[in-house]
């Protein structure tokens, strides 16, 4: 646990900047000597009142409308949502302090041990999952980072034997410098935030942060399946670090691999099976990978295998990762809105093995290229509804494969074609590929939009009624 330097300047005003703020204000009432201050970029009537309500409960600065960090400061704290080519960040780069992120100053300031996943799919439910594994084995856990309580809020009043499982992204760790996790879980690198990095090697570079200060006697999890995280583990290894493999599809037989359909973690020398991959509570070949690093993880921390083998058959889908939302005259319909790349749609699709698809796709580009995506829905799904922002990027894409598309404006039109569309037996999948900020708040206002919608339609069309 470190002390805070005298001046804190902290950017923006999501979520995590929130909590930095209030985080500073509960020290400085506690007696510590700590001076801080917030400014950011952003206006209008929904800041501005989240900004008086911010100066009423922390008393100090909140600043909006300023691409400059200016004034005498010791650290920055920067939100993961600031690209580091904004005015506002590069000014702050500009001051000749350290810039870090939230998830830096949380591991700072509390003895806690700290399991990091990160990855470009499978953060949520990996996090989600292993929070809930130890959890069953009597240790206290608490999921936090993009999920759950932001890390600093839990940092804050977090035991020595609470485990902060932290969902950890690239932005997050572009801004760490001594971050070192007791445990790091890598899931996969695939295109994602291009916009953001400038390059998937970029993205890439900020990703593997998360090793970049462990050593003996800490553990990384490295998903081999996956060829661009694979290459990490013999580099990994080579620092001192223990490497637990992670493959459910080669016949690995070693660290997190399965043994003639069964989910199996070995290391040192012991063999642990857990369970058969049809009594996981999640579906899909990538959630048999996420359910084996996050197995992986919690025997390291201490968890036990019955324990283990209990939590991956009892935990349920996660919101907006493909959840069931309902079913509407034999059509089942899920909501799959974190599903915000191509990567994360591809993966989605094979949770629905022997079953027709029709998939909503749409929202703002963040830079990816759709042409692999458009393959895979031609051949994979019956239909593909494109919406959003994207859609003439999307088309584009589809043009050149010859698969059935239907084009609509927004979500709302998107469902609307899907369910005229759909036949008893059918899924309906919203697996966007796409940010939603082109026409909701985030994937979360997306995907509860989704949900409402899916229960207007069921409203509308009871289980007799037949349409014509």
């Amino acid at each position: 646990m470190e002390s805070l330097p005298p001046r804190i300047l902290v950017l923006g005003m999501g979520r995590s900047g929130e909590a930095v703020m209030r985080f500073l204000a509960a020290r400085r009432d506690a007696g510590e000597e700590v001076v801080f201050a917030l400014v950011d970029e952003g206006t209008g009537g929904e800041l501005e009142a989240r900004a008086a309500a911010l100066r009423a409960e922390t008393r100090a600065d909140v600043t909006l409308a300023s691409a400059t960090a200016a004034g005498e400061w010791d650290l920055v704290v920067a939100s993961p949502g600031i690209p580091p080519r904004s005015p506002l960040m590069r000014s702050a780069v500009g001051l000749g302090v350290p810039v870090i992120s939230e998830v830096e100053l949380a591991w700072r300031v509390t003895d806690a041990p700290f399991v990091a996943v990160t990855g470009t799919n499978g953060k949520t439910t990996t996090t989600s999952l292993l929070a809930h594994l130890l959890r069953g084995s009597g240790i206290e856990a608490q999921a936090v980072g993009n999920i759950g309580s932001p890390a600093i809020s839990a940092a804050a009043t977090a035991q020595e034997d609470t485990v902060l499982v932290a969902e950890v992204s690239s932005f997050q760790l572009a801004l760490t410098q001594r971050f070192r996790p007791r445990v790091a879980v890598l899931l996969n690198i695939t295109p994602d935030h291009v916009d953001w990095h400038g390059s998937v090697e970029a993205y890439e570079t900020d990703k593997v942060r998360v090793f970049a200060n462990m050593g003996t006697g800490d553990t990384a999890i490295i998903d081999v399946d996956d060829p661009r995280s694979a290459v990490w583990a013999e580099r990994v290894a080579a620092r001192g670090v223990e490497v637990v493999r992670v493959s459910g599809a080669t016949s690995a037989t070693s660290g997190a691999h399965l043994e003639h359909d069964t989910l199996t973690v070995t290391r040192g020398g012991v063999h642990t099976k857990l369970v058969p991959v049809g009594e996981l509570g999640i579906r899909g070949r990538h959630n048999v990978s996420n359910a084996l690093a996050a197995a992986a993880a919690a025997l390291v921390m201490g968890a036990s295998s019955a324990a283990v083998s209990d939590g991956l058959r009892s935990f349920a889908p996660i919101e907006h990762r493909l959840e069931p939302v309902g079913a509407v005259r034999g059509v089942e319909y899920f909501n799959d809105s974190k599903a915000t790349n191509p990567d994360a749609v591809l993966k989605a699709l094979t949770a629905f093995d022997g079953r027709e698809l029709i998939v909503l796709l749409g929202g703002r580009n963040k830079g990816n290229d759709f042409g692999e995506l458009a393959r895979a829905v031609a051949e994979r799904c019956r239909l593909a509804v494109l919406f959003g922002e994207s859609r003439p990027e999307l088309e584009a894409a589809f043009h050149l494969t010859g698969g059935a598309t239907a084009e609509v404006a927004g979500l709302s039109e998107a469902l609307e074609a899907a369910a005229q569309a759909a036949r008893p037996g059918d899924v309906v999948l919203l697996s966007p590929a796409c940010a939603s900020f082109d026409e909701f708040r985030s994937y979360e206002h997306r995907g509860s939009v989704f949900r409402e919608l899916v229960e207007s339609l069921r409203n509308m069309r009871p289980e007799g009624e037949v349409t014509p």
